[in-house]
């Protein structure tokens, strides 16, 4: 996390399934917002004018991948107050520092408090935020755009750039926002609408034939030829490709619409 790329969305209405968690150290009322809950929070004793804290930080497992960011926000005493984790969809590392950042705007905004200091340890964001670095990529502008209006309705706000280890709460919740999306099928391809309802589900198909022992070339029987009215299978890879994918119940899925041919042996690396 915390890698330059280029964002994967323009404007700023996701068209994916998005699983939010935010576990506040106080009573909130019911409500949803845009990148973060909503709802109404007094400031701890009423001191909208004192500083509030936030380390948060996104990432994506393939840069574009599914993607997600994580907060963790701390009132005036140290003390935590929030916690912020969702779950994005299939996008780069960079769309989900943005989107931590406009994440933690939002909940200042939306609670009451008045003045942020945010770590993260995107480097290219937080300069980008302090005028340093120019936002070229037209697909993060309108998220740099936003954050910048967000911070013009705060009285007061510092940005700063830590180190991951030194944001490990953040990233456990990224993290967390990702392994959730995941295992809840949360995540769609870029141009793709939201998942549709699930359908009834079809009758058990055949067991399928064991695997047999490569015969001989002289043993081998002839292949039919397919019939042509057979749908196209999707491509197969060539021996030498480098494929990503993620795995889901013990299943490996191949992203970029490839498909493996039959009887090869795969190595599988963790990123």
């Amino acid at each position: 996390m915390g890698h330059p790329s280029s964002g994967g969305r323009s404007g700023l209405v996701t068209h994916y399934t998005r699983v939010m968690a935010i576990r506040p150290a106080t009573s909130l009322e019911a409500g949803s917002g845009l990148f973060g809950p909503s709802g109404k929070e007094t400031p701890q004793g009423g001191r909208a004018s004192e500083w509030i804290s936030a380390h948060c930080d996104g990432g994506a497992r393939g840069n574009p991948g599914p993607a997600g960011y994580g907060a963790l926000i701390q009132g005036p005493d140290g003390a935590v107050i929030a916690e912020l984790s969702e779950f994005l969809g299939f996008k780069t590392n960079n769309f989900a520092e943005y989107s931590g950042l406009l994440g933690c705007l939002q909940y200042a905004l939306e609670h009451g408090h008045r003045r942020l200091r945010l770590v993260s340890d995107s480097e290219l964001m937080v300069k980008q935020i302090q005028g340093k670095y120019q936002v070229k990529s037209p697909d993060l502008k309108p998220l740099y755009d936003e954050a910048k209006r967000r911070i013009a309705k705060l009285d007061g706000f510092e940005i700063s750039h830590a180190l991951r280890h030194k944001n490990k709460d953040a990233d456990r919740l990224a993290n967390e926002a990702m392994d959730r999306g995941m295992r809840g099928g949360g995540m769609n391809r870029p141009g793709s609408a939201a998942a549709p309802a699930p359908a009834p589900a079809p009758a058990p198909a055949p067991a399928p034939a064991k695997a047999a022992p490569y015969p001989d070339r002289a043993a081998a029987q002839p292949v039919p030829i397919a019939s042509a009215s057979r749908p196209v299978a999707a491509p197969v890879a060539k021996g030498d490709a480098m494929l990503r994918g993620f795995t889901r119940d013990g299943v490996v899925h191949v992203l970029g619409g490839e498909r493996l041919p039959d009887g090869i042996f795969v190595k599988i690396i963790r990123e």
